[in-house]
């Protein structure tokens, strides 16, 4: 279809303060006051009250439903094999979580064919499309090879142009047993060597950005520092992992080379918050890897209320966060993280495309991508109201719909029945 108009929104979410009240822009209501939306070749191209709805090619009646912009994932480890569920049942017993369950991954993933791990990705892909998310980045990281850098980030790039590498991950076994050598020069260091040379060439032309675990356990400030410096310099945009398991100064870094965003900010002080909200730099919040690891989850409030820039991304990966469900994620932020479902949704959707500097998704002003969910709810609300529950009904990206999942027509929501014209 080339013009399709959406009647009868119970509330359309737009995050366009301009056309709705409050920071989410929000619209909607029952009867004449419900909203509308126009999308016409993949952009919105009218929003506004359903009665007042102009012609289309088609016309959608989502009986009372919600449509919110599609989620943006800033932050996914999807290029990977196998899992770590004996890894997670451990932890649930009480061993603590450290980065060198990373290592686990990288052995699986270098063991598996370029079908396995591109099924893997597709297979991840279609349950971040059913749960609502239209886009979504991707790192590399399991690879810690010349070679599996580059395929990992080879194979992400026909699925996203959102790709990461990230081959400062941690420093592999075969590096990091190597002790110092007669030159000074320890394991580490010369994988870090490796990285900025070899492997970022290598890497470079099937990435955006350029990623670094600095934390304890993994890579320290400076290492980091020549690291993103490296990538820069290679074209690639910086974003760093931060803050996680410690606090060995990253946020500073981050700032200090505009990364996009932050990610995890889970240990931060004063300092670091006033850092965030005086910079560029988003504040991307994982909680599903507290959640997943027992730990302590960030302060959202703190930051919020001194003015950073928020978003909540799923972290999907195999070892502190097997989850794509951001209304998961969303839910915890809200019951565990002082964010209130507002809130919540900003950051998983505009908040997710000021992490990825992005203008053009996470939200449905005129003139942007016509990504958005229909929800099998009233409005935005339920997502972390009714925690669990499957409210994704359809999932549209560039006005056509990527994940039918189901709309009830019956009335078991509460709703109006839904109708369709034909195209």
């Amino acid at each position: 279809m080339s013009s399709a108009a959406f009647a009868n929104i119970g509330s359309l979410v737009t995050n366009d303060e301009s056309l709705g009240d409050g920071k989410i822009g929000e619209l909607g209501g029952t009867g004449a006051n419900a909203a509308g939306i126009v999308i016409e070749h993949g952009r919105v191209a009218w929003v506004g009250r359903s009665a007042d709805l102009p012609d289309a090619d088609s016309r959608i009646d989502v009986g009372g439903r919600a449509i919110i912009p599609g989620f943006v994932d800033s932050h996914a480890h999807l290029m990977f094999a196998g899992d770590r569920a004996a890894e997670f049942s451990a932890r649930m017993e009480g061993k603590a979580y450290t980065a060198g369950g990373i290592k686990t991954t990288v052995a699986a993933t270098r063991a598996a064919t370029d079908e396995e791990l591109t099924e893997n990705l597709r297979r991840l892909v279609a349950e971040m499309h059913a749960s609502g998310i239209t886009t979504f980045e991707t790192k590399s990281g399991y690879g810690l090879t010349v070679d599996d850098e580059a395929r990992a980030l080879r194979i992400s790039s026909a699925h996203t142009t959102e790709t990461t590498f990230l081959g400062a991950h941690v420093v592999p076994a075969e590096y990091a047993d190597r002790g110092v050598g007669s030159n000074g020069r320890t394991g580490a260091d010369d994988y870090v060597g490796l990285v900025v040379g070899e492997m970022l060439a290598g890497a470079a032309k099937h990435s955006k950005w350029i990623d670094v675990f600095c934390d304890r356990g993994a890579f320290d400030v400076d290492q980091a520092r020549e690291i993103l410096t490296a990538g820069v310099a290679a074209g690639l945009a910086p974003r760093i992992h931060a803050n996680q398991l410690s606090n060995i100064g990253a946020i500073e870094l981050a700032v200090e080379l505009d990364c996009a965003s932050a990610d995890h900010c889970t240990h931060l002080n004063d300092k670091d918050i006033e850092l965030l909200a005086g910079s560029n730099t988003v504040a991307t919040l994982l909680p599903g890897a507290e959640f997943s690891t027992r730990s302590p989850y960030p302060d959202a409030r703190r930051l919020i209320d001194a003015g950073a820039t928020v978003a909540l991304a799923t972290d999907c990966n195999p070892g502190s966060s097997y989850t794509t469900s951001m209304p998961f994620c969303m839910a915890v932020a809200v019951r565990d993280m002082g964010m209130t479902p507002a809130e919540a949704l900003w950051s998983a959707t505009a908040g997710g495309a000021a992490a990825l500097r992005r203008s053009d998704v996470g939200h449905l002003g005129l003139g942007a991508a016509a990504d958005f969910v229909i929800l099998n709810a009233p409005s935005h609300q339920h997502l972390a109201y009714r925690p669990g529950v499957n409210l994704i009904g359809q999932t549209w990206r560039g006005g056509k719909q990527i994940a039918p999942n189901h709309i009830d027509s019956a009335n078991h929501f509460g709703f109006g029945k839904q109708g369709h014209s034909n195209d």
